[in-house]
């Protein structure tokens, strides 16, 4: 088959289905976006009337996919749309479901058309030795963190190495506690300080700094997701274990820095260290 004859059947079938128009089936739309993209970008000719039906189609299902947003967004804003985001939880819920989906997928299109992230508009300041260039947490990583720690009023989640505040603002949205992201990047402090405002979000707050000189006295769960290695890890780790000294805390790591962070004696992993999953440590009494 042609590829002009596959595109053609491919947006045949898109056209007469349905079902792609109903909001719940976002992973649906965006693989269907996928595969036109994937025609669409390949360079090779294509027929001008097949071309604007593919292109009119993929504006069509992105149309959806903004008024889906939208309407969560807008719950957000009535302090309601965390109920709606956790719905998805069900979609990445197990070990074996989340170790085994690696980078990124529909549900990063989820919280990105949600929290609407504007790019940085300054420089990235250069990256001193042991921190490590920003990536955000996979969606379906952010979802596994809310429902395995469980967070209510009395918790004070802090991002250390927060990026553009994905996890940040996912956990304000999702759940009750109070939540902060520290970061030395100014220009990712004000976007995520900018999606905040956009979804009125109260209960939240990034702070540009240091993570070594940062207060965390009011921490009691922690988040890292490898920002930083080598020394400047350590002196975390160490500010960290002062902290714990008066109160129990929970650290939660992801990427590489979780083998380090499991040397650490004064902490006990919460179930199994797992390499492709977050994995949550508690103090030791």
């Amino acid at each position: 088959m042609s590829i002009e004859n596959a595109l053609a059947s491919l947006i045949g079938q898109l056209e007469q289905d349905r079902s792609l128009h109903e909001p719940r089936q976002l992973r649906k739309r965006i693989e269907a976006l996928d595969d036109l993209d994937a025609y669409l970008a390949n360079g090779r000719s294509i027929a001008a009337e097949l071309h604007d039906r593919a292109r009119a189609l993929c504006a069509e299902l992105e149309s959806v996919n903004f008024r889906f947003y939208e309407a969560i967004r807008r719950d957000i804003r009535r302090d309601g749309g965390g109920v709606k985001l956790l719905q998805w939880i069900a979609d990445c819920n197990g070990s074996t479901n989340i170790a085994n989906r690696r980078g990124y997928d529909y549900l990063d299109e989820l919280i990105s058309g949600v929290l609407r992230f504007e790019e940085p508009s300054a420089e990235i300041v250069r990256l001193a030795s042991g921190m490590v260039s920003y990536q955000p947490t996979p969606a379906r990583h952010i979802f596994d963190l809310i429902g395995r720690t469980a967070l209510t009023e009395r918790d004070f989640l802090i991002d250390l190495g927060s990026g553009l505040g994905h996890v940040t603002l996912m956990a304000s949205i999702c759940t009750s506690a109070n939540c902060t992201g520290i970061e030395l990047e100014p220009s990712y402090v004000d976007c995520a300080r900018r999606s905040a405002r956009s979804l009125n979000l109260n209960t939240v707050r990034f702070i540009r700094g240091d993570a070594r000189a940062a207060d965390l006295s009011d921490g009691t769960v922690f988040y890292l997701y490898t920002p930083f290695v080598g020394a400047i890890l350590q002196d975390v780790l160490n500010s960290l274990r002062q902290e714990a000294a008066s109160r129990e805390i929970r650290i939660c790591t992801f990427g590489s820095c979780a083998r380090v962070v499991a040397e650490e004696q004064w902490l006990s992993v919460i179930g199994v260290l797992e390499t492709d999953r977050i994995s949550v440590f508690r103090s030791r009494a």
